[in-house]
Formats: structure tokens, C-alpha cells, sequence
């Protein structure tokens, strides 16, 4: 990307929050794509980065900015005749035990290859990928072993750096800058298949739902949105579990009734919660009624949202 050009970028986005011009879709790309490919030098970058941070992405950069995403790796081919489900996992538990592992196992025991993908460790919380290998299970080295995964046992964990490798590096830049970038966003919304996948995508601030509802039934689809717990895309066990099945056209909302002083881990460290994770796999703990709601909102999406109504038994 030429200097002239990239200046051009950063004067439309750069001019504060009121001020600040949205790029179109294309130029969104192709910004997008530059960054990916590591083509800009680090003060405009962090330019970049900054302005966008204050800025917020529109709905056509988003959608640009996910065409880049998509490109810029090799996508997984699922097993056949089925519809995968895809959890990202990049928030970590901070505060409550990270049941993201618990819903995948679940959903995956319905006979729905699972794809989990995310960040192997992060500073001050504990990751999905953490309690994961608490459990035993270890991230898939390659694509290949993700799909053999799939295939054998219908749940694959991967790292991020293993499936987008230049996606990976531009999350890494927060270490640099000090704050989440449009990567951070981005990450829980890529569809890793070459066919259909159904996305979970979670937001932690109720404000970006509006934004999430907007982009999937406007420039894409074949997601379930929520609240999750801390971030994760699972749903929080002390909340009503509201869950939303957006196809590209229409927003569904699917809910349960909350349920007052679900059983959880003593601790959110990855062992115990692992522990516990298998016990409730086992039947010797009761699993969180909003997580088992969701697990029947991502069977139902699976299939294609035909059987969905506004209230699923929890």
C-alpha cells in the first residue's frame, strides 16, 4: 500500500469520534488485508488501530474488514452432511468459572461438530483453552488434526495461532499498544469453514448486540447471538438466557427462565473447573439450565432454524 493512499485512510478515520468519516466496504478491505499482511509501518498502524478504537466500525467496514479475515487463512472442511458449530473463545474468566468448555462438550454429544478456537493463555484470566487441556484435551496442531478431530469425536480445539496465523499477530498488537483493536471483534466472527457453519457470538456490552443484530441480518448470517459470561460465548448461568438465531434476514429471540443459585465450581481455576466440568458431563453435577438452554438453541440452528421458536424449555 503506497504512502499517499494510506494517508488518505487514516484522515478519514483519524478525526475523533464526531468528526471521523466511515471508509467504504472496498477500502475497508483493502485496508484490512494490508494490515493482515503486515504491509504498513508501525506508527501508522498504531494510527490506525487508535482511531478505529475511537472511531467505531461501521457496519461496511465491518464487513470488509471480515472479508480480509476470511481470506487471509485456509478454511476447515467439516464432516459430511453436517453444519458445525463455531465458539470463539478470547475473553477468559475473570471472575466466574469458564463453562465454555462444559457447552461444547454438550452440544458436541448431540452428534454437532464443535469447533472451538481461541487464545491458548491470557494474563489474569483463565482460558477456555486452559481448562480445556485441564481436562485433556489438547489443541489440534494443524488443520488436518482439527478435521480428523471433527470427525472422530465431533470437537476440535485450536489455537488461533494455528488457524489464522496473521489474524493471531494483529491480536497480538494489543501488547504493544495497550488496547483491544477491530481484531479483537473480528476474531468472534470469522466462519472457519469452507461450507455452512453456525456461529455463537457473543458480546460483553449490552450496546454492541444492536451493532452484532445489525451485521448478521444485513451482511451475513447463521449466528447465535448473546450476552455470554465475561465475554465468553456462553451464557451467563445467573442471567435469563436470551439468545438470539440470526439468519441473514431476521432476528429470533430464544429464551429460558432463569434459574435461581445454579450449582458452579468452587473456583475459576482451570483444574477445579475442569473437574467439575467432567462430573457434570457425568451426570453427577446438575449442568446450569442456561447453558442447557443453549445447547438447544445450537442443535435447533444446526438444523437450520426450522424448529425455532421464542421460548425453548430450558
Amino acid at each position: 500500500m503506497d504512502a499517499k493512499q494510506l494517508t488518505g485512510y487514516i484522515k478519514e478515520i483519524g478525526r475523533g469520534k464526531n468528526a471521523a468519516r466511515d471508509l467504504s466496504h472496498e477500502d475497508a478491505r483493502t485496508l484490512f488485508t494490508a494490515i493482515l499482511s503486515n504491509d504498513i509501518p508501525p506508527l501508522q498502524l498504531g494510527a490506525i488501530l487508535i482511531a478505529m478504537r475511537i472511531k467505531g466500525e461501521s457496519l461496511d467496514e465491518l464487513a470488509g474488514f471480515l472479508e480480509a479475515c476470511e481470506a487471509s487463512y485456509p478454511h476447515l472442511k467439516a464432516p459430511a452432511g453436517s453444519v458445525p458449530l463455531v465458539i470463539p473463545a478470547y475473553n477468559g474468566a475473570r471472575q466466574l468459572p469458564n463453562l465454555t468448555p462444559l457447552l461444547a462438550s454438550l452440544v458436541a454429544r448431540e452428534g454437532v461438530p464443535v469447533l472451538v478456537h481461541g487464545v491458548p493463555d491470557d494474563p489474569g484470566r483463565v482460558t477456555t483453552i486452559e481448562v480445556f487441556q485441564a481436562m485433556g484435551i489438547t489443541p489440534a496442531n494443524s488443520i488436518a488434526e482439527a478435521e480428523e478431530q471433527l470427525s472422530t469425536r465431533k470437537l476440535a480445539v485450536i489455537a488461533i495461532d494455528t488457524l489464522a496465523p496473521t489474524i493471531a499477530r494483529t491480536l497480538k498488537l494489543r501488547r504493544d499498544i495497550g488496547l483491544r483493536s477491530s481484531a479483537h471483534t473480528l476474531v468472534k466472527m470469522i466462519q472457519p469453514f469452507a461450507g455452512k457453519a453456525v456461529r455463537l457470538v457473543s458480546v460483553t456490552h449490552p450496546e454492541y448486540l444492536d451493532r452484532m443484530r445489525a451485521f448478521f441480518t444485513q451482511h451475513s448470517g447463521d449466528a447465535l447471538l448473546l450476552r455470554g459470561a465475561e465475554g465468553e460465548a456462553v451464557a451467563h448461568p445467573r442471567r435469563e438466557p436470551v439468545i438470539e438465531w440470526l439468519d441473514g434476514k431476521t432476528a429470533e429471540i430464544l429464551r429460558s427462565a432463569p434459574e435461581e443459585n445454579p450449582e458452579l465450581p468452587d473456583s475459576r481455576d482451570a483444574k477445579i473447573t475442569a473437574l467439575w466440568i467432567q462430573e457434570a458431563l457425568a451426570g453427577k453435577r446438575p449442568t446450569p439450565a442456561a447453558i442447557t438452554h443453549q445447547v438447544a438453541c445450537s442443535v435447533r440452528a444446526q438444523s437450520g432454524g426450522q424448529s425455532k421458536t421464542r421460548t425453548l424449555a430450558g
